[in-house]
């Protein structure tokens, strides 16, 4: 059992090691259950982090957790290239369990959340939901196009793990970032302004408001400045099916521009 993990290990570090800078993107219906997820965290838990870190980001250029590799590839390119070898290349072949090969790739897969069972479907069936029954292209901006609203979606497939975004989808007040909460300021004239913050410092905050207004307030203007607790995103629970969750989620992770 020991030489199959210390192989699995050593596998997963030549398939982000070889190759020129790409990302990994997830098959259609991958479905990466909890158990699976913490099977895999146990093995990269006991062997992997001496050379990739607790992170996912030991290795220059590589970020695990993320879904960076120098090797695109997919789950059955991974399994391929794990139980088959790559001829030429000094990788032999590995004889492994299916358990220990599921669990491993789940826990990539899943951006190290062990809390989650996440099923990822079709990149380009999620865009069209993206852009016309979840109407997420209605406040969201990707690559440059869209509105400023809400916050810009173009990197989230970095920023945010599979558990992340499906938290979002479904329960967004409750995996609402910090940064993301809407503002609520009210200035000693008597005038309100909601939006989003973008930044604050010493003297001013400066916010986009709801009519994708950049204003810059002075912090001796204000009377009242309150963060809201709840976020203005619907949930989609009942808005999407479950297939459509899946489908939404495989193509947001593709969002991988800075």
């Amino acid at each position: 059992m020991l030489m199959r993990v210390r192989q699995v290990v050593w596998v997963v570090a030549w398939l982000v090691g070889a190759g020129a800078t790409a990302h990994a993107q997830a098959d259609h219906g991958s479905q990466y259950t909890q158990a699976d997820i913490v099977a895999g965290y146990r093995l990269y838990s006991s062997q992997c982090t001496q050379c990739h870190g607790a992170n996912g980001d030991g290795i220059s250029g590589v970020d695990l957790r993320r879904g960076v590799f120098r090797r695109a590839a997919s789950d059955d390119d991974l399994a391929k290239v794990i139980t088959g070898g790559v001829a030429g290349a000094g990788m032999p072949p590995f004889a492994l369990q299916p358990p220990e090969l599921t669990g491993i790739i789940a826990f990539i897969r899943a951006g190290f959340d062990q809390t989650v069972s996440v099923t990822v479907g079709d990149a380009a069936r999620g865009r069209a939901v993206f852009e016309t029954k979840g109407a997420c292209a209605s406040c969201h901006r990707v690559n440059g196009r869209g509105p400023l609203g809400a916050p810009d979606l173009s990197g989230v497939g970095l920023a945010r793990t599979l558990g992340a975004l499906q938290r979002s989808l479904l329960d967004p007040t409750s995996a609402m970032l910090p940064s993301n909460r809407p503002v609520h300021i009210v200035t000693r004239s008597g005038q309100t302004v909601r939006g989003r913050r973008l930044n604050e410092d010493t003297y001013s905050v400066q916010v986009l408001d709801t009519t994708e207004r950049l204003r810059s307030i002075a912090k001796s203007d204000i009377r009242a400045m309150n963060f809201e607790t709840t976020s203005p995103m619907p949930s989609y629970a009942s808005g999407l099916t479950s297939d459509e969750i899946a489908d939404l989620l495989a193509y947001l992770i593709t969002l991988r521009e800075p």
